[in-house]
């Protein structure tokens, strides 16, 4: 269990995002966890994952990042329902020319450490998913302000195969009755129920849901365990979050946002941040092979395999001490060139 952090809601005031839209009163809400020490060194910065509050995913305080070292800054990626997004503001959807970006993201994040803590440049970037998109995105557009990154089940751009899956979650929230090609005029029951199975199947693996022990957990069915465990995760969002998070994923490309069209070699090998990379043995969202693939391409990365049937959630868990432990040592490894506890 995390310790009790300290809630922020930082304002950026008139904020354009990339997609050339501009709202005048945007902000971006964060967790701090720990203290800076005297010289600021010690900053971590913690980039929400998808759907993900801090309450969901602050559990690392402690396991992983060790408050009594680091200050660790969790902050919620525009569109969770925490930072702006659609259900805060007047923020559209893709339908309207609306799409978030990771670059927009770390815009909004730099000035945060900037304004709010003293800090040009974090001592790390720890980020699982749709974090270790943003700390990728961080270490290929703020090359000088990056100093480590570890990314855990996640890559810099999004694969065909990963389009597949998000394209499939998309059409399934859509095709409820109560999109009218723009917004949902009501709550979008069917969709959600759909949209929560689609997401179950990708996220653990097929030996997970071989093993499941549903009496365990209290469920008699199957379908009584996607309704009981996996619905409830999705249900709580605005729908409208749940697509333009979505849509932020689907636009990943890191090549993109540097300006290097598709070359992503190009993107990644202006990476001067220490960094290493983490895949789930049975991801089906981000594949072992994508992730060392971009491993590759990453001037002197790390790469290393979480062996776990948790799948996807290898790389957040809350529950399985194995696996907490490998990117424990994964994040001392990294670590190795400070002091076990900067000065305060």
């Amino acid at each position: 269990m995390a310790s009790s952090g300290r809630d922020g809601l930082f304002s950026l005031g008139c904020f354009s995002f990339n997609c050339g839209h501009t709202l005048p009163n945007v902000e971006l809400a964060y967790r701090v966890f720990g203290e800076l020490n005297a010289d600021r060194s010690n900053l971590v910065l913690y980039p929400s994952s998808y759907g993900a509050w801090p309450e969901d995913i602050d559990w690392a305080i402690g396991p992983i990042l060790d408050p009594a070292r680091w200050c660790v800054v969790l902050v919620s990626q525009f569109g969770n329902g925490r930072s702006t997004s659609p259900s805060t503001s007047t923020m559209g959807l893709a339908e309207d020319g609306w799409l978030l970006s990771h670059a927009d993201n770390v815009r909004a994040q730099r000035r945060l450490l900037e304004e709010v803590f003293g800090v040009e440049s974090p001592a790390l970037i720890y980020g699982w998913s749709m974090g270790a998109q943003q700390a990728l995105h961080w270490a290929v557009l703020e090359p000088e302000r990056s100093q480590r990154v570890l990314g855990l089940c996640g890559t810099a751009s999004t694969s065909p195969h990963n389009t597949v899956f998000l394209l499939s979650l998309r059409r399934a929230l859509t095709a409820d009755p109560s999109w009218d090609g723009r917004r949902f005029r009501a709550e979008p029951t069917t969709g959600l129920r759909t949209f929560a199975t689609i997401y179950a199947s990708w996220a653990c693996s097929q030996p997970y849901f071989r093993d499941l022990d549903l009496q365990a957990l209290g469920f008699q069915s199957l379908e009584a365990y996607l309704e009981g465990a996996w619905l409830p995760a999705y249900s709580r969002h605005d729908p409208h979050n749940l697509l333009s998070m979505l849509d932020t994923w689907l636009a990943n490309d890191v090549a993109k946002a540097a300006g290097c069209g598709g070359d992503l070699a190009s993107a990644l090998g202006r990476i001067r941040a220490r960094t290493t990379l983490l895949a789930g043995s049975h991801d089906l969202y981000f594949t072992p092979d994508d992730i060392a693939a971009e491993a590759a391409l990453i001037p002197e990365a790390r790469y290393g395999v979480i062996a776990s049937v948790l799948g996807h959630r290898a790389g957040n868990p809350r529950d399985a001490p194995a696996e907490q432990a490998v990117i424990r040592q994964a994040l001392d490894d990294l670590c190795d060139d400070l002091p076990p506890n900067p000065s305060r």
